[in-house]
């Protein structure tokens, strides 16, 4: 069984023996390819939210640009932090998951809207869900370091899966279907990563699709005997009937958000209608346009052409986050950052194939395009933890004069 990197105060050719770490951890080092991606999905980003809120007095762009800001401090900060330090607090994250995700049912600061109480006020508005990710990446992959890359006991098994189905069933009390996914996404990676048993994960797979299938059919014989449904709300159902389903679906709230969605990224073409002209969002016939279907209003106005270069990007932060896991020193920087990855692939893929009909609609947010100060906030804090994992990876602990050792 491989051991995981570990830096070591060794003596290496050419620099003097080191006892301490330098002033501040391990010298910091920049992955400029990295930096500059993400610098350009954001201002993307942002060119595209302007459009997609410029005919919507519900939105602020000021306060999306607020979010940048503020979450720029906060990756400078985390950047700066050896993410070392976390990877013992398990039951620490644990309890923060608890807290935050039930936090919106307080009846001070709990806010519903659109029949989920997903928010919190404390002078602004806050969705405690969505910073929740950041501590359940820290969780799960804080439980599977433990393991070493190797987990074939049935009963550590069982305990690791228990511990990252917690922060699912809790969010799933507002109830949030989307963030509640993302979770999963989360956890299926850090455990495939992680060396969990194939076997252990093929029986977890079979017995989720049957949970789901049990709930639909358990909900029907509900609908049939009280007259309505229990288990899942109205629209929740839709949204999946829809998807199988779209050629007779314009008659619901989630068919028409299909429909709509589809003759915006249909009318783009191959270079898009222009910048602030593309008429789905500005005459309000697209619901939802800054967050849920920003894909579209990109997809409007800069046509195939447009899309292609933000996929572009996305292969390119991804490619760099793998690059990044790599080098790590450890396996909980690794798990982190693959957790990151993941969770961001899930995001990707979910959000525009929903746009495009090819999966359902939820409401998961397009990574460094969607509408939202508290979801720029997480995205620039996830780079902050991958930009310290880099600061410290194998490479960077040699520059800096320690071995790098297993």
């Amino acid at each position: 069984m491989s051991q995981p990197y570990q830096i070591n105060t060794v003596r290496t050719p050419g620099r003097r023996a080191q006892t301490a770490a330098p002033r501040g951890g391990v010298r910091s080092r920049i992955n400029i390819p990295f930096v500059v991606t993400c610098a350009l999905l954001v201002v993307y980003g942002l060119v595209v939210v302007y459009s997609a809120v410029s005919a919507d007095a519900d939105y602020s762009f000021s306060r999306q640009i607020g979010g940048v800001v503020a979450g720029i401090v906060v990756m400078v900060l985390i950047a700066r932090f050896d993410y070392r330090r976390l990877s013992d607090y398990t039951t620490v994250f644990l309890i923060i998951n608890v807290v935050l995700i039930l936090s919106p049912h307080l009846p001070v600061i709990g806010v519903t809207t659109m029949g989920a109480t997903s928010w919190i006020n404390v002078g602004i508005q806050l969705q405690p869900g969505e910073f929740a990710k950041i501590t359940v990446i820290l969780l799960d992959a804080s439980i599977m370091a433990r393991y070493n890359g190797r987990l074939d006991d049935p009963r550590e098994y069982l305990k690791a899966l228990g511990l990252m189905l917690v922060p699912f069933l809790c969010i799933m009390t507002q109830p949030d279907l989307g963030t509640g996914l993302v979770y999963l996404f989360i956890a299926a990676v850090a455990l495939v990563v992680g060396g969990a048993n194939r076997k252990f994960l093929l029986y977890t797979l079979a017995i989720g699709v049957g949970l789901v299938v049990l709930v639909f059919v358990v909900d029907e014989a509900i609908k049939g005997a009280t007259g309505d449904y229990v288990l899942l709300k109205t629209y929740q159902r839709n949204r999946l009937l829809v998807f199988l389903d779209q050629s007779g679906s314009a008659s619901t709230d989630q068919g028409y958000n299909l429909q709509q969605a589809k003759i915006a990224i249909g009318s783009g073409g191959l270079f898009g209608r222009g910048y602030l002209q593309g008429s789905q969002h500005t005459l309000g016939i697209l619901p939802e346009a800054p967050t849920d279907f920003i894909f579209c209003v990109l997809a409007e106005e800069f046509g195939f052409m447009g899309a292609l270069a933000l996929l572009a990007l996305y292969i390119a932060l991804v490619v760099e986050g793998f690059q990044i896991a790599a080098a790590s020193s450890d396996s909980f920087g690794m798990l982190v950052v693959m957790c990151i990855v993941g969770m961001w692939l899930f995001q990707i893929l979910e959000n525009i194939g929903m746009d495009c009909g090819l999966m359902p609609i939820t409401g998961i947010p397009l990574p460094f395009m969607s509408y939202g100060s508290s979801f720029m906030v997480v995205n620039f804090a996830l780079l902050g933890f991958m930009s310290s994992v880099w600061a410290h990876s194998k490479q960077n602990s040699r520059k800096a004069g320690y071995a790098v050792t297993r």
